[in-house]
């Protein structure tokens, strides 16, 4: 079988001593009407998730719906995602199976090893890094809509793309959110001429509420839904592009027309393994969020939860323990597949996950999370470090067919490199590579090469329930929180077989970089804090980053999507006087 069609199915790990928990029934009950008589779409926008509807209501594909959300996406959050940047797609099929592309940004072919280390062999200071050419690769969101619907759509190309052409053109109103961005990273969002054009006018960020409008962005819209992707990736468009990055690179070579036009989606071999009796897939590598979702639940499936219940500290000690161990193989095998010679087989190994799982007390922490050796490893490897990240998004729809779809898009930090052109702005997802392309004299698979993606945690996951049919479609945004934020979420349906929102909703907590838990801030998973000190863990520290998942949910009643309760109050659009103040794109400073 070729390898781009290979489904990695790990079967089930279960410790000798362990008490399995008969597996949850799927929120389907006998008799019930046909789940899929209608569709559902979601995103971290309401209006997006709302076009996503329309688009559905009109006979479209979940691929259709995907590809409109994340293009009026791409108009009202550009914070997280846009044209400028690059996604991971994945699609499960009502018969099961699974088709992933990668969509991800591409160094260009100049870029070496050494790419963000200075001439005293050092690693550059991140932030000048990021605020470069030398974080931008090429963009892939549009290329990857354009395969997407190339092998699924049913509605025309072009239709797709009017509802954002709409937004852009004619204006669409500041959510809390974007204003609070905007506000936020002044230097990133307005450090060069075109950016200060599109948000800051007057000098100052637009509050919530404020109706923007994008002339420059409706047109390149414009071009692509009348052209194609050719109208990106070639000719003039392209060609200014290329020397747009060039220019602000501070290396005598950079991007090049030829590496956008080079820019092709890859077919990648989906990841998948079986969670008490659900088949659960995702996407393999570049993503690193993928094989981590895959080997925490894996790590879980030995220990009853059901039996220990939701609000047991010993559950989500378990839950940090098993991230830790995932986390610490994630940093050091996973790369670039075209590059390295990832040994995702071994990491999903039965016997591997078995053997890392025993590792996990309920009683006490491991004392140190190293990365395991699993089998095909080709030693040696050094791990490489990650980094925070605010600039992506996630989008979930499922048609009336059965199909579901769930995407993650991203321009890496807020606002990417700050580089804006043609209306949008450019990814810094090069600095998603390791500055450090060696350690003790072993390379680190995510160091940068010319052509390379770099490792992404954008976790984008399909669910089957036991009966075979697609159950839950679900992802997430916030960088090395994306793979906790989806497992969080799949525990909860399928363990404790919470409704959408609370699932989505439920408290969250994360083992953090030093060894410690992060707790959500006001809820009672900070109040578990006492018990988490008991169980061995060395500090808890309140979290209160913004969390953003979300899920398409097959229920008795058909199918639910909804975002992130936390997102509410931030995209809810204030009530806009009738003669709102509206900005343009390209309006003179004043």
């Amino acid at each position: 079988m070729p390898r781009h069609f290979l489904v990695l199915l790990a079967p089930l790990a279960l410790g000798a001593c362990a008490t399995v928990p008969a597996p949850a029934e799927a929120p389907l009950v006998a008799g019930a009407p046909d789940p899929f008589a209608r569709g559902a779409a979601a995103a971290n926008d309401p209006r997006a998730g709302a076009i996503g509807e329309e688009i559905l209501r009109r006979g479209g594909s979940a691929t259709d719906a995907a590809i409109a959300m994340l293009m009026v996406l791409a108009v009202i959050e550009p914070q997280s995602t846009g044209l400028g940047g690059g996604g991971l797609w994945v699609r499960g099929a009502p018969d099961g199976t699974v088709e992933t592309l990668d969509g991800r940004e591409a160094a260009p072919a100049a870029a070496t090893a050494e790419w963000f280390l200075g001439e005293d062999g050092r690693p550059l200071n991140r932030t000048a890094a990021t605020l470069s050419g030398l974080s931008v690769g090429v963009p892939g969101n549009v290329a990857l809509a354009a395969e997407a619907h190339r092998r699924h759509g049913r509605l025309p190309w072009a239709e797709l793309l009017a509802p954002a052409i709409a937004m852009a053109r004619d204006g669409f109103a500041v959510t809390p959110r974007l204003s609070g961005s905007l506000a936020a990273f002044p230097q990133r969002a307005g450090r060069d001429q075109d950016g200060r054009a599109m948000f800051y006018p007057g000098g100052r960020a637009p509050g919530a509420g404020t109706v923007v409008r994008l002339p420059e962005l409706a047109q390149t819209l414009q071009r692509i839904a009348d052209a194609g992707p050719q109208a990106f990736y070639s000719g003039a468009f392209a060609q200014d592009l290329a020397a747009e990055i060039a220019a602000d690179t501070p290396r005598p070579a950079g991007m090049t027309p030829a590496d956008i036009a080079g820019y092709r989606v890859e077919l990648r071999a989906p990841a998948c393994t079986d969670y008490r009796r659900h088949k659960v897939c995702t996407m393999g590598p570049p993503s690193s969020g993928g094989y981590a979702l895959l080997a925490i639940l894996e790590q879980l499936e030995r220990f009853d939860l059901v039996a220990l219940g939701v609000r047991s500290p010993v559950t989500w000690h378990l839950f940090l323990e098993a991230q830790r161990l995932a986390y610490a193989d994630r940093e050091f095998y996973v790369a670039d597949p075209k590059f390295v010679d990832v040994p995702l087989a071994g990491l999903l190994d039965a016997d591997y996950l078995a053997a890392r799982s025993a590792l996990i007390d309920p009683a006490t922490t491991i004392a140190a999370a190293a990365p395991g050796q699993p089998p095909g490893a080709v030693p040696p490897l050094a791990r490489g470090e990650g980094w925070p990240e605010q600039g992506t998004t996630h989008v979930v729809a499922v048609d009336a067919a059965g199909d579901m779809v769930s995407v993650g898009s991203t321009v890496e930090g807020a606002f990417g490199s700050g580089l804006a052109y043609g209306g949008f702005y450019l990814n810094n997802e090069l600095t998603d590579f390791s500055f450090v392309p060696q350690r003790n004299g072993a390379p680190v698979a995510n160091r940068v090469e010319g052509g390379k993606r770099p490792a992404s945690s954008m976790t984008p996951t399909v669910v089957y329930g036991p009966d075979g049919a697609p159950l839950f479609a679900i992802g997430a945004a916030g960088g090395a929180l994306i793979p906790v934020q989806t497992a969080r979420a799949i525990v909860a349906v399928i363990d404790f077989g919470l409704p959408l929102e609370d699932a989505l909703g439920l408290p969250f907590v994360m083992a953090s970089s030093d060894g410690g838990v992060l707790a959500e801030k006001g809820t009672w998973m900070e109040a578990l804090a006492p018990e988490f000190l008991r169980l061995g863990h060395p500090r808890v520290t309140p979290f209160d980053q913004l969390l953003r998942t979300t899920g398409a949910l097959r229920t008795a009643e058909g199918w639910r999507a909804a975002h992130d309760p936390r997102l509410t109050p931030l995209v809810t659009i204030p009530a806009v006087p009738e003669e709102s103040p509206a900005m343009e794109a390209g309006f003179s400073e004043g």
